[in-house]
């Protein structure tokens, strides 16, 4: 079966020949191996039997193992990677270096240049090359942005009544633009895009992760978004079966059930920190500029509207099932944190100055704003 190729849907569907039946991964090269997902992602391929050969590729030497992947120093976004994949005949492509924390990735500017001018380079490079049949690329559930105005659940045809404005959310919206344009000019090439709900676990460092892992926790007051999660397992799990598999177009992957910012805190055994929606801006700017974590606008409305994506799918298209619910991934992310000492302790009495600064500052404006 194929699924339409859009992330909004008034954009025009894009279709491959029905007909179309994808050769036997032989050569696969993987994007990003030297970060976590990547690196977990290639070791579960490298115990598959059914692809030949893997090339794993990143800017830096990998720090864990990556299987029995070879490994290839290069930038995407350095046209060397063209002669990579046509010199190995790489014939699926799995792309997985998209950054999602700025801080990692050496700053904003170098995060926007790896996740959308790395995608265009790469993108181009398989354009060109006559072996490349299938291509696989790990999106987010960003892309469906949050606001009181979404549907209970986001379907694959499902557009954002509130589009994602900055950081990785916006890099997420572009890169999907040059997949589209990418699966216009080569419809012989079977695209996949997983929209990955928000990927949680022990070993991974996101903004996400960040967030829940402070002291005390900002939350918009009044509100309680509905969170849904990925373990990072299930995460590797799910691009392998894409990988394997025959998929095309999007699909939403995440695991079932939902628990809100309130409830996680709770688990964590985190105090909560109201923070006002008006004041929230400053706020925000203020724990940017403190590096406590990425508190930007979009942060913001996820907390407060949460976000749930439909996941039939992933089950009857992928056929693929998570092994751990929302709830046991948070669980799992849960244990590994250090527990909250009474009092908050230095780091938290710093949060909570951060918030309360910048929430006297916010309501001073307001208040000038009108006299």
């Amino acid at each position: 079966m194929v699924v339409p190729l859009a992330a909004r849907s008034h954009r025009p569907a894009i279709t491959h020949p029905a007909t179309e039946v994808p050769p036997l991964s032989n050569t696969v090269m993987v994007t990003g191996v030297s970060r976590h997902l990547g690196g977990a992602f290639v070791r579960r391929l490298s115990q598959s039997d059914e692809i030949e050969r893997i090339i794993g590729v990143d800017v830096v030497p990998p720090v864990h193992g990556i299987g029995r992947a070879e490994f290839i120093r290069a930038d995407i976004r350095n046209p060397i990677i063209g002669k990579i994949i046509t010199q190995s005949q790489v014939d699926t492509v799995v792309h997985m270096s998209v950054i999602a924390t700025p801080i990692s990735a050496g700053g904003r500017v170098t995060q926007k240049e790896i996740n959308v001018i790395g995608t265009m380079q790469l993108l181009a490079a398989c354009q060109k090359a006559e072996s490349i049949r299938r291509l696989i690329v790990k999106s987010a559930s960003t892309v469906y942005g949050s606001s009181p105005r979404d549907p209970a659940l986001f379907s694959e045809e499902d557009g954002a009544k509130n589009a994602p404005r900055t950081g990785w959310g916006k890099d997420t919206v572009e890169v999907e633009g040059y997949v589209r344009g990418f699966s216009r000019r080569r419809p012989d090439v079977d695209v996949a895009v997983l929209r990955l709900a928000h990927i949680i676990g022990p070993g991974l460092r996101t903004n996400i992760t960040d967030y829940f892992s402070l002291p005390a926790l900002p939350v918009p007051l009044g509100f309680d978004g509905r969170l849904q999660f990925l373990h990072e397992d299930d995460c590797a799990g799910a691009m392998l079966a894409a990988t394997l598999g025959d998929v095309s177009g999007i699909v939403n992957v995440a695991a079932d059930g939902v628990i809100s910012v309130c409830q996680a805190a709770a688990m964590l055994g985190r105090p909560v920190i109201p923070v006002p929606h008006s004041t929230a801006g400053v706020v925000g700017a203020v724990l940017r500029r403190a590096k406590i974590v990425n508190f930007s606008p979009d942060f913001e409305a996820l907390l407060a509207f949460g976000r749930v994506l439909d996941t039939t799918r992933m089950r009857s298209l992928l056929h693929f099932e998570p092994q751990y619910t929302t709830l046991e991934a948070f669980e799992d992310f849960a244990r590994h944190q250090r527990v909250s000492v009474p009092g908050l302790g230095i780091m938290g009495q710093a949060v909570g100055d951060a918030v309360g600064s910048a929430a006297s500052i916010a309501g001073q404006l307001v208040r000038g704003g009108r006299r």
